[in-house]
């Protein structure tokens, strides 16, 4: 058989499987905040399930404990670190208003 009339083949690569991000004895809560840290960017925004490699009810449990973080406040909305480092370097203008007559 030629090997233009060979059917397709996939090379067989042997890959390594990736350790799931939680843990058997993880728990999935909104004090755990070591856990739920690995799982915000640095924006502050819950990363996507993709990214996170989690499974579907993994995912539900993480954004309601992180959702429930942020009400409680040990966890803030935002990661206001950049917007702060912008005001500052803005330069203020004031200045006395004239008024013509």
């Amino acid at each position: 058989m030629d090997k233009s009339k060979q059917p397709f083949r996939k090379s067989k690569r042997s890959f390594r499987r990736r350790l799931p991000p939680i843990g058997s004895g993880d728990r999935i809560d909104y004090r755990n905040m070591s856990l739920i840290g690995r799982f915000i960017s640095e924006q502050g925004k819950i990363l996507s399930r993709r990214v996170n490699r989690l499974t579907l009810k993994q995912q539900r449990l993480i954004t309601i404990a992180i959702k429930q973080a942020r009400i409680l406040s040990p966890l803030p909305f935002l990661n206001n670190e950049k917007q702060f480092e912008r005001t500052e370097s803005l330069p203020r203008i004031t200045g006395t208003r004239t008024i013509k007559k």
